[in-house]
């Protein structure tokens, strides 16, 4: 094991015990071109405790690191904030280790989906929203997150220590060296929108909620501690105020221009549209889904004051990159959106309208009926292609 694997101290007695995936480039549909992490924490009281664990291929490495402060049989309690396998994993190894009649501590939905999943007669204890344990020195409280991003989701928050363990919030698909934001800085913030797009924008509203009901409850954080990438101790109010400003989907002069080409002609129109959009003053930018990952594309679309479609027309319907990424951004649920759609086609042209219709469906602004173009774009054609990218700039300069 690597020197860069050891625990690290967070807080007095609290330790990251977790583990660096390095190489993993795909996480469900999400590209990790940088891995990730699986954080891991252990907290040394009376009563010892271990928060979440990691993927079921890293449990070895968690247990040499839990080792490395205590024997692993030692631990009293393990407390699971989410169900999901990059955090549970880990956990029948972690229990046939510490001891299975030991406490494992859920919310009432994490004992049902922990259960199912695992099937063993494990020591559930199901906690209640707002419920508090003690550890010793410390006290702990649950904070119920429900669908932020599964059902059982919840938070563990330390009084004595203002630490929040945020399970899947506040995180970032990234592996390095780094263990905290200061020792990253501004670098990180990518990561920290690239994660936010792709795995919690859909639950924007839930996310303001959860932030008022911290508010009323007076709680205050030294550190938050997510279940992937770095640990946010130096300013952990940035990552809390960039949350609910990307909550809050404030569109921008900005339009992202997606599709995909066969023969070069929607390529051509993408970049005609683009042209005129940049003539107009707005930011923007052609993502062609042959060269751009579709989560990297949700990244752009997040704050975009518009999105701009187009693709081939494939044996009667779309090409199939587009049909995926439309499928993609419609799970996200992207809202305050301009819409606008673009196709060409050799003899039937319904790829246009199947766009508009997933646009609709997605409750964007159809400020124009489309454009398509047959075979190869001539003059008149790339004129069409900029008189609707002046048009879209016109529309989100009204914004």
């Amino acid at each position: 094991m690597g020197e860069q694997m050891k625990p690290i101290e967070i807080a007095k007695g609290i330790y990251w015990v977790g583990a660096i995936d390095w190489n993993i480039r795909d996480f469900h549909g999400y590209s990790t071109y940088q891995g990730t992490t699986y954080n891991s924490y252990l907290i040394m009281d009376k009563k010892i405790t271990l928060i979440d664990t990691v993927k079921k291929e890293f449990a070895d490495e968690l247990l040499e690191n839990i080792s490395r402060i205590v024997d692993p049989k030692k631990i009293d309690c393990v407390i699971s904030n989410h169900t999901e396998m990059d955090h549970s994993g880990g956990l029948p190894r972690v229990m046939h280790k510490i001891g299975e009649d030991k406490p494992l501590f859920c919310s009432r939905m994490g004992h049902k989906n922990l259960s199912h999943h695992f099937q063993e007669k494990w020591n559930y204890n199901p906690v209640e929203d707002g419920g508090e344990m003690n550890l010793g020195r410390r006290n702990l409280v649950f904070l119920e997150t429900r669908m932020l991003h599964w059902p059982d989701s919840m938070f563990t928050y330390v009084k004595e220590d203002k630490l929040l363990f945020s399970s899947d919030a506040f995180g970032q698909h990234y592996a390095g060296l780094e263990r905290f934001d200061d020792q990253m800085g501004e670098a990180i913030m990518p990561h920290a929108l690239k994660y936010f797009a792709n795995i919690l924008l859909l639950y924007s509203p839930l996310i303001l909620k959860l932030v008022d009901k911290v508010t009323e409850m007076g709680l205050s954080f030294n550190t938050i501690c997510p279940d992937h990438g770095i640990i946010w101790r130096k300013d952990p109010g940035k990552i809390i105020k960039a949350y609910v400003e990307w909550s809050d989907q404030k569109p921008k002069k900005k339009a992202v221009v997606i599709y995909d080409t066969m023969w070069q002609s929607t390529k051509k129109m993408a970049e005609a549209i683009v042209a005129a959009l940049g003539e107009e003053g707005v930011d923007a930018k052609p993502m062609n889904l042959r060269s751009c990952h579709r989560s990297d594309i949700m990244t752009e679309v997040i704050d975009a004051g518009a999105v701009i479609v187009g693709s081939p027309t494939l044996n009667n319907g779309l090409f199939p990159t587009v049909s995926d990424f439309l499928t993609y951004m419609k799970g996200l649920r992207p809202k305050n959106k301009i819409g606008a759609a673009f196709c060409s086609y050799g003899w039937s042209g319904e790829a246009m309208n199947l766009i508009n219709k997933e646009l609709e469906a997605m409750k964007f602004e159809i400020i124009d009926p489309g454009l398509k173009i047959q075979y190869v774009p001539d003059k008149e054609g790339l004129q069409a292609c900029h008189e609707l990218g002046k048009k879209i700039a016109q529309r989100i300069s009204g914004l």
